[in-house]
């Protein structure tokens, strides 16, 4: 393994997973497997990269701090030179982290300085200039992730938001200095180091600086960022003749199918209401989730019954409704009462022979895959931009673990055709 990836959650494990396996085209991939949580044995030869999912986008910072390095010291163990930290693309935390505690506590462990940050992805629109963070036209901000429920985003500088989180002084590598070529960055990036700033947010608008961006950093030990960052980063193995940059094949699956959507996002909610016009859905009555009046048993008895009708279960709303519920029992409370919902209820569908399982939400997919204990995952085919079918190697399923604000209108009827092999 040359490639090693620590993701903080689940969904965005996916997303950097499927870059990195699929490449862009003319670019070199590399054989990827996806691990949910910290293996307990070593990785199969056959693997270049290898992509830890963790759940520590929202525990306490000293813990994400903790289970990172642990990630970090497996991946070392199995001969990985360089090394990511993925987080999503909209800068998921609060103004306590945890993505610079973590990204700071990486950086000490392997004595580097400089380490870029670029929550960049801009075929999902997300991009950075001057430092502020876009979703699509808008700031992110003003673009709904000032409404998310655990990582309210209300600010798109993405500088000063992460120096809040930062113990040292946070750089910036302007995208002028980016069009300039890897050189330039390269240099930038040494010059920041020199400074003290272990962290320097990057530019980037398009792949083309990703790529550049991914030159600059063939040396570096530590590079964080969205899953585009490790667009340019295969490439740099297969140039130095380390990787061979192969990946394995997926055929598809058939058998029963369900649909488990935990994600409160804009995006999720749309796409549950163009499903739920030709497919059966049913929506989670919250307070009869916290009384403990609707059951895993419940939900798993819905998409039985429909099987063959490409079934949706959803605790997403609208944000003034989701807003009015966390404020009647509790943010926490809401959160904890749902995942544990959604774990019971993806085991007893496997229990009853599910094999195509559609997950939204990081959360809740968090949930779900530790869970199911799914081990080592093939990444297979993309079902849209950041989102691959994962077939798990030591269990009968093929699942797709979707970030709340990826996928288009049907994306659930298309992921379970994509993980039927159309």
């Amino acid at each position: 393994m040359f490639l090693g990836v620590i993701a903080d959650d689940f969904t965005g494990a996916s997303d950097i997973a499927n870059t990195i396996a699929k490449g862009l085209p003319g670019q070199a991939a590399l054989a990827t497997s996806q691990y949910m949580g910290i293996p307990d044995k070593p990785a199969r030869p056959e693997v270049e990269a290898g992509v830890i999912s963790l759940k520590s986008r929202t525990i306490p910072p000293a813990e994400a701090v903790s289970q990172s390095l642990a990630a970090l010291d497996w991946l070392k163990a199995q001969g990985c030179t360089q090394f990511v930290f993925k987080y999503c693309s909209t800068f998921d935390s609060t103004k306590e982290g945890n993505i610079g505690p973590v990204a700071e506590a990486l950086a000490e462990r392997l004595g580097v300085k400089g380490v870029v940050v670029c929550p960049v992805f801009p075929t999902a629109g997300r991009t950075l200039y001057q430092g502020h963070l876009f979703v699509k036209d808008r700031l992110l901000s003003e673009s709904g992730m000032q409404h998310h429920p655990l990582t309210p985003m209300t600010d798109p500088d993405i500088r000063r938001w992460l120096g809040y989180q930062s113990k040292s002084p946070v750089g910036l590598v302007a995208l002028p200095t980016v069009r300039q070529g890897s050189a330039a960055v390269r240099a930038a990036l040494l010059a920041a180091a020199h400074e003290g700033q272990t962290l320097v947010v990057v530019d980037a608008v398009l792949d083309e600086d990703l790529l550049t961006i991914g030159t600059a950093c063939a040396e570096a030990a530590l590079v964080t960022g969205g899953s585009g960052i490790a667009l340019g980063l295969a490439a740099n193995f297969v140039a130095q003749g380390a990787a061979k940059g192969k990946s394995a094949g997926f055929t598809g699956k058939a058998g029963p199918e369900a649909i488990l959507a935990g994600s409160c996002s804009g995006a999720t909610w749309e796409q549950i209401q163009v499903h739920s016009k030709d497919h059966p859905v049913l929506a989670i009555d919250v307070e009869k989730a916290l009384l403990g009046t609707t059951s895993a048993g419940d939900l798993a008895d819905f998409l039985t019954a429909n099987r063959g009708k490409e079934p949706l279960v959803y605790s997403s709303g609208t944000p003034e409704r989701v807003v009015a519920t966390q404020a009647k029992y509790g943010r926490e409370r809401v959160a904890a009462a749902l995942d544990e919902l959604f774990a019971q209820t993806a085991r007893e569908l496997v229990g009853r022979g599910v094999k195509r399982l559609v997950v939204a939400g990081g959360e809740t997919s968090g949930a779900v895959a530790q869970a199911l204990d799914l081990g080592d995952l093939l990444v297979g085919p993309e079902v849209d931009p950041g989102v691959p079918v994962l077939l798990s190697r030591d269990k009968d399923l093929v699942i797709a673990l979707k970030s709340g604000n990826f996928g288009g209108p049907d994306f659930f009827a298309k992921a379970l055709r994509t993980m039927g092999g159309a």
